[in-house]
């Protein structure tokens, strides 16, 4: 029997175990129950490996249907019969379903979970490094004939190579089922289940296994801002608007042809905070980016004048939702303190990463889609004049500690013509080069966590296709092998000055050197850990060298420990200063000052020593 009191907190919203209540489940004394939630049904069927085999009978809450099922064992295939009000007849899959057997039917699959994976303690990552490298699991890697990597190929291929590269986390995007290949995974009908394409349940708790095993973190893409039309999934479930909003201007997403959930409904609150709480618990992954969150805070997101009705305060915030993420946020956090809850959100909303107690959101890290957007299109500017855009690359700083930030250069800056990383900088084929690892170096120097997308690391020149591999065989190449070379450095020296992740929310861990140098296109800063240790960082955007360039820094010696421009990583090597040593020459409103060469689109580190 279903336990009374979750029946009433799926009812509320409160519950993060609708999954133990609804979908499929193994019983003690043998077969299967079945339980569905659809509350405008007028008879529901249980169809087994495409037969119809019994009536679902009413459960005492009047919404939700159940049958036992004797003859039901694991591996078979079965969905829900739904007969309308009208007489229409839908067959549907299980919205709670730990396993589907897309692509081959529309079905739901009988499976009994593996045991739960052991959780990673990690702690508090605001003054750690976290360096994450985003993966498509279904266009890492494929196979010759274009077929995907599984679940037990990706153990034995990703795991040893993210380790390898020194990333510290891994994000995949979305890897709970869904249909359609071309949405990258971002149109789910399947919140509790993992992609079939690619393995079984227990084969992804042994890829996140062998991640924790090289420590590594694991996060998840995960997508409550809307659902597909496609018929046998959520979509007007029992007949009517039920998943999704039944307000005309709060059910689509027009620009996505998707489906809004409704947040003021309890149990769709329920659903969506149980799928959160089902990855984190049974599959102990260590975190999850939200996605889309500027869709789900805003009536008006995507939507012109007329189209949509404003709030009882007259505004444009869907107050239902933001209390939706508050109690996602405030939830998790409770249950599992280690886990970070990133907000891919693109606005300026206020407080995205405050604590919801203190009146904010309650993510860990928002990402900087501001930064990344000024950078890039400064970044493919050519160089001659990027004096007139030399705001774009300092703006961040004017709002870069008000909240905790993941700068991003994500997948969706490597698609639909926006060019590879490395082809969105202008000139000759070595400056292309030069440019990124400039960009790069400075990116990793800024305040901020960071991610990065797969490919950049060997500079693939083509865009992301989800249909393909990343071209790893470029590292056959000179200048491809030496990026990969370069990007491995960088994220070992990520890990191993402090300065570069600590106090990344106060003016205690950043101060200008050079700022307004729009002339010359040369940035300085230094960068400060907890102890007070200095690093500084100078970067010249400009397509010519630099040479004795004077700024005013404190006294003392200041050893290189990263330049772009190195013959290893693919660099001209001109530069030979290792040690700088500061002279009493006041400049930059400062006593002391240094002078240095610095090569074209490069970036210099250097950590104070005395």
């Amino acid at each position: 029997m279903i336990d009374l009191n979750a029946a009433e907190l799926f009812h509320s919203g409160d519950c993060c175990t609708a999954h133990d209540i609804y979908g499929c489940h193994r019983r003690e004394e043998g077969g299967y129950v079945f339980r569905v939630w659809a509350p405008h049904a007028v008879a529901v069927k249980l169809f087994l490996n495409g037969e119809e085999v019994c009536d679902m009978a009413l459960m005492p809450d009047g919404e939700s249907r159940e049958c036992v099922c004797p003859q039901a064992k694991e591996g078979d295939l079965y969905n829900f019969r739904i007969i309308t009000f009208e007489g229409r007849e839908l067959f549907k899959s299980d919205p709670y379903a730990f396993r589907s057997d897309l692509p081959h039917s529309k079905c739901s699959v009988i499976c009994d979970l593996p045991p739960k994976n052991k959780r990673r303690q990690c702690g508090d990552l605001i003054d750690k490094p976290v360096n994450i490298f985003e993966v498509n699991l279904l266009s890492w890697k494929r196979h010759d004939d274009g077929s995907y990597l599984t679940f037990k190929e990706l153990e034995e291929q990703l795991v040893p190579y993210v380790a390898g590269m020194g990333y510290t986390h891994v994000e995949f995007m979305p890897i709970t089922e869904y249909p359609y290949d071309g949405s990258w995974g971002y149109q789910v009908t399947g919140y509790f289940s993992v992609t079939e394409r690619l393995g079984t349940p227990t084969d992804f708790a042994s890829l996140v296994d062998a991640f924790h095993k090289e420590n590594i973190g694991v996060i998840l893409d995960w997508v409550p801002a809307h659902f597909p039309k496609d018929d046998f999934g959520l979509y007007e479930f029992d007949g009517q608007p039920l998943y999704e909003c039944a307000l005309w201007d709060r059910m689509e997403h027009s620009g996505w042809g998707t489906r809004r959930f409704d947040f003021g409904r309890g149990e769709i609150c329920s659903f969506l905070l149980s799928s959160a709480y089902f990855f984190l618990d049974r599959y102990a992954v260590d975190g999850l980016r939200v996605d889309a969150v500027a869709s789900i805070l805003y009536l008006d997101y995507d939507r012109s004048a007329g189209q949509w009705t404003p709030n009882v305060y007259g505004d444009n915030r869907n107050l239902e939702a933001i209390e939706f993420i508050k109690k996602l946020n405030k939830y998790l956090h409770e249950k599992f303190p280690d886990a970070i809850i990133i907000a891919e959100e693109s606005t300026a909303y206020s407080g995205v990463t405050a604590k919801v107690e203190e009146g904010g959101l309650g993510f860990d890290f928002k990402w900087n889609m501001g930064w990344m957007n000024d950078v890039l299109f400064y970044c493919r500017q050519d160089p001659l004049y990027r004096h007139y855009h030399h705001t774009k690359i300092t703006f961040s700083m004017m709002y870069s500690l008000n909240e905790r930030y993941i700068l991003p250069l994500s997948h969706d800056e490597v698609v639909h013509v926006k060019g590879a990383i490395v082809n969105k900088f202008p000139g000759a084929y070595e400056d292309k080069f030069a440019g990124m690892r400039g960009l790069l170096g400075f990116m990793y120097a800024h305040p901020g966590k960071k991610l990065n997308f797969m490919g950049y690391e060997v500079a693939q020149f083509a865009e992301w296709d989800y249909r393909k591999s990343i071209d790893y065989f470029l590292t056959r190449y000179e200048k491809h092998a030496e990026m990969q070379v370069f990007v491995k450095l960088l994220n070992e020296l990520y890990k191993k000055y402090p300065p570069l992740y600590e106090i990344e929310t106060d003016w205690k861990g950043f101060e200008w050197l050079v700022v307004d140098d729009v002339v010359n296109n040369v940035l300085a800063f230094n960068r400060y850990d907890n102890q007070g240790n200095c690093l500084m960082c100078v970067v010249n955007f400009s397509g010519i060298d630099q040479p004795n360039y004077r700024f005013g820094q404190y006294k003392g010696k200041y050893r290189l420990i990263l330049d772009t421009d190195k013959k290893a990583f693919g660099g001209e090597g001109k530069f030979r200063k290792r040690v700088l040593n500061t002279k009493k020459i006041p400049s930059h409103g400062k006593e002391y000052s240094v002078m240095l060469d610095i090569p074209k689109l490069g970036c210099l580190y250097f950590i104070k020593e005395k």
